[in-house]
């Protein structure tokens, strides 16, 4: 049970970093509310690395790295639960 939530918290997130990807190539969308909210809660960590890979002219490959980590940390949290509570 708690895997399946963890495992939901962490699609959330990845959700809610592509729709911050997509609205940062269509900036109409960057005065609606949902925005706002998506922004505030993806932006530091997009940040984080957009601090190490800076963007190669028009293309920004932070996002792909930030997806992958994610992705990694997911599996680590999972991993770890698994071992203490299964």
């Amino acid at each position: 049970m708690l895997i399946i939530f963890i495992d939901r918290l962490f699609m959330i997130y990845m959700i809610m970093l592509f729709v911050r990807i997509l609205g940062s190539w269509l900036p109409e969308l960057q005065q609606y509310r949902f925005m706002h909210f998506i922004s505030f809660y993806t932006d530091p960590y997009l940040n984080f690395f957009r601090r190490f890979i800076p963007p190669l002219g028009v293309i920004d490959f932070s996002p792909l790295i930030a997806f992958l980590c994610l992705g990694f940390i997911e599996r680590l949290v999972k991993g770890f639960i698994f071992a203490i509570f299964y």
